[in-house]
């Protein structure tokens, strides 16, 4: 097994575990901080005291009016707003399994989600009502919870924002669900001063964690308290030290659905008694300009193409980043002109991390020491050993490229209802097959090359869809770039990339050109197409999938 480095300063393994459960781990946090902010949006502060107090009330609910039972699954479909913890931590305290659902799904995929996992209830933004509607039919839901953006803001400023949202915005569209519950009706008809927590242990399920089925059929990665835990503390060993105890202010723009967020800004932070700011809409960059202006940020996290479009926001360079002490990116790879780009702004590295929802989904991150864009995840987090395997499942050479395979507490007990998906995914010495091809560099470190099923054959090379849009993206003409790989008669796949261009005068020539420069024959694209935009998910991850359709 190769040999990676070591986190300094972080012990080898994780010594204890924070809490025996979710839900105790909140209690502990309303012990040592009830009186200071939790979660905020909206100008409205949720301190950790009435945190506690609104998810008692809705655990009783769920429990007590539902009759919901300890492995009931509850869906959560809601952006960034002050109800998604409230119902989270009321699923967890109440003995449930919480099911995290993207808002934008189609009926379709929400349909296969709620079947699926056999959610008994949906708690869901009423944007989102009329999906719900078209989706719930053939599925084992029984009840739905529907709330409007506003529901947690103090009056008169609830109702203002509730009428702009669906009279002026008209952003809910019409929709039918009889018997559906308001969420505040369900915090009403709550006690908080009847509720005791479910006792719950470390290998009971907390969530289902959908993966983004982008190679097949989303599967549920089961995800326990010890799983989640676990990966909190290891966050917690290599970020603390920018993270102090009671006074964390984090940047929350990535949606608390995505488990990225949902470890490090949802979880982390409630372990350290901290400010989760939450962006409900971080693609108006105004708003979020001027939201992280606000307040006394100390980390940000994201994805690269957040950081890029920040970078090239006028406002983001006249914010005071002189309280800030991290900067993350996940989801996919940080390019290393953002990075660039991001530290002459903002002072910091941006730190690249991996992970993956089967994953918790912590694997590897750099150091907080690290001065400089590495190109690289970094090192595996305390108790996580990564092995690279050729495609036999040995070791694979030293130096050579090889499918990372990781063992350690946060790895999935398995994907839900599917016994064979989950053996096809782990070795027989419990390590788990990601399906990213990575290499060790000489100093120890992880270096991903390309997601497998990315990897484009060009006449039996292989070429990384991540090294090529690396390079293109350090073109003064680019402000964004995809690479993927399209049929060819002669050489079996060839390079393509979609560039949306920062310069209108920039010509594809003149991009192949820069190619042929920085990068191997072989390697060089051969076809170049111009669009106004790349197709993203949600959270901001460009789908290579889709640029493989026409313009």
């Amino acid at each position: 097994m190769q040999d990676f480095a070591r986190h300094p300063g972080a012990p080898e393994r994780i010594e204890a575990l924070p809490a025996q459960s979710l839900g105790q781990m909140l209690a502990q946090a309303v012990a040592r901080h009830a009186a200071q902010t939790a979660f905020h949006n909206m100008g409205r502060n949720l301190s950790y005291r009435e945190l506690d107090r609104q998810s008692a009330r809705l655990a009783d609910y769920f429990r007590q009016t539902l009759k919901l039972a300890p492995g009931d699954r509850v869906a959560l479909m809601m952006p960034n707003l002050l109800q998604y913890p409230v119902a989270l931590y009321a699923a967890l305290r109440a003995g449930l399994v919480a099911v995290n659902v993207n808002p934008l799904y189609t009926a379709r995929e929400l349909h296969h989600q709620l079947a699926d996992s056999g959610a008994a209830v949906i708690v869901a933004l009423e944007n989102f009502a009329s999906v719900v509607e078209e989706a719930k039919t053939g599925t084992p839901l029984r009840h739905v919870i529907v709330t409007a953006a506003g529901d947690m803001l103090p009056a008169p400023k609830r109702w203002l924002v509730n009428a702009v949202v669906k009279h002026v915005k008209k952003l809910v569209p019409a929709y039918r669900l009889p018997g559906a519950i308001r969420f505040r009706d369900a915090l009403a008809a709550g006690r908080a001063d009847r509720w005791r927590d479910e006792p719950r242990g470390l290998d009971d399920l907390a969530i289902l964690q959908y993966t983004g089925g982008t190679t097949g059929i989303s599967k549920g990665a089961m995800l326990t308290h010890r799983n989640l835990l676990a990966n909190v503390e290891q966050a917690r060993l290599v970020l603390g030290e920018a993270l102090p105890e009671g006074r964390a202010v984090v940047a929350t723009p990535l949606p608390l659905y995505h488990v990225f967020a949902l470890t490090v800004n949802c979880f982390l932070v409630t372990r350290l008694g901290g400010n989760s700011l939450l962006i409900t809409n971080p693609r108006d960059l105004d708003g979020l300009v001027a939201e992280l202006a606000k307040h006394p940020v100390n980390a940000f996290t994201g994805v690269n193409t957040l950081f890029n479009a920040l970078t090239h926001h006028p406002g983001f360079a006249k914010l005071d980043f002189s309280r800030w002490k991290v900067s993350i990116g996940g989801g996919a790879a940080v390019q290393r002109a953002v990075a660039e780009s991001w530290s002459k702004l903002t002072g910091l590295t941006l730190l690249e991390g991996y992970g993956l929802t089967e994953a918790s989904p912590l694997v590897a991150v750099n150091a907080l020491a690290t001065g400089h864009y590495t190109g690289t995840v970094g090192l595996p987090v305390p108790g996580t050993e990564v092995s690279l395997r050729d495609d036999a499942g040995q070791p694979a050479a030293d130096g050579e490229p090889g499918e990372v395979c990781v063992r350690g507490p946060q790895v999935m007990a398995g994907y839900w209802q599917r016994p064979e998906e989950t053996a096809k995914v782990f070795h027989a010495d419990g390590f788990f097959a990601t399906g990213d091809i990575g290499v060790r560099t000489p100093d120890g470190l992880l270096k991903l090359v390309d997601r497998k099923k990315d990897m484009v054959l060009v006449s039996g090379f292989n070429v990384y869809p991540n090294e090529i849009e690396d390079v293109v993206a350090q073109h003064p003409g680019v402000r964004e770039v995809a690479c993927i790989g399209v049929p060819d008669e002669r050489s079996g796949e060839a390079v393509k990339i979609v560039v949306v261009r920062k310069d209108a005068a920039l010509q594809a020539d003149e991009l192949l050109r820069f190619c042929r420069e920085n990068l191997t024959g072989y390697k060089v694209p051969r076809h170049v197409e111009f669009r106004e935009e790349l197709p993203k998910s949600n959270v901001g991850k460009i789908l290579r999938r889709e640029l493989r359709q026409p313009a």
